[in-house]
């Protein structure tokens, strides 16, 4: 599966598919969704995800793309961490693909498109979107650039075809970073 035909079915999708309503009225650093679990800032991204229920998706991709050492390492790392429901919305088929063994390169750059380096709060991102006149393109880790604004109060990231995503649960901090829930999964072109 080509990167291109994925960001074409996910776009569509993405632009097809209404966020669920469990999430629509979530603002940014509401803490009764996405992360079930009390956050501990003595754990590591990967150990918090991995005790979070609404996670399991992106536990399992991390681990299929051989991701899990590197993001629990010293870091520091920004993820913006897609819950479940967002890899729910994602066309039947295309998660099972992606992390088929073959496809490999294709979900790391995939991951490391929600990976920022450095912490990166949402005072800091809400910085950059104000000094940007009201956008700021942000470069992951994957060399990829997603632009960050805001609506409604809310962070949006919109990635490279125009997918969006809300950062739905802000700031939870951890020793190697800080992760940002977010109600979609972003796609690079």
């Amino acid at each position: 599966m080509k990167l291109s035909a994925l960001a074409g079915v996910v776009s569509a999708a993405a632009l097809l598919a209404a966020a669920p309503a469990a999430l629509a009225d979530h603002q940014p650093g509401v803490t009764s969704l996405a992360i079930a679990v009390a956050a501990d800032p003595s754990l590591t991204i990967v150990e918090t995800a991995i005790a979070s229920p609404d996670h399991t998706i992106l536990v399992a991709a991390v681990t299929a793309a051989g991701l899990v050492e590197t993001l629990s390492g010293e870091g520091p790392f920004t993820v913006f961490a897609p819950t479940d429901a967002a890899f729910a919305a994602l066309p039947e088929g295309v998660i099972d693909a992606l992390v088929q063994p073959e496809n490999k390169a294709i979900l790391t750059r995939v991951l490391t498109y929600h990976v920022v380096a450095g912490r990166v709060t949402a005072a800091d991102v809400i910085g950059l979107i104000e000094a940007g006149g009201g956008s700021a393109a942000i470069e992951t880790l994957s060399g990829d650039t997603l632009t960050a604004s805001l609506r409604g109060g809310s962070v949006i990231l919109t990635d490279e075809n125009g997918g969006i995503a809300t950062v739905i649960q802000a700031d939870v901090i951890q020793s190697n970073g800080v992760i940002h829930v977010t109600d979609a999964v972003s796609v690079p072109q």
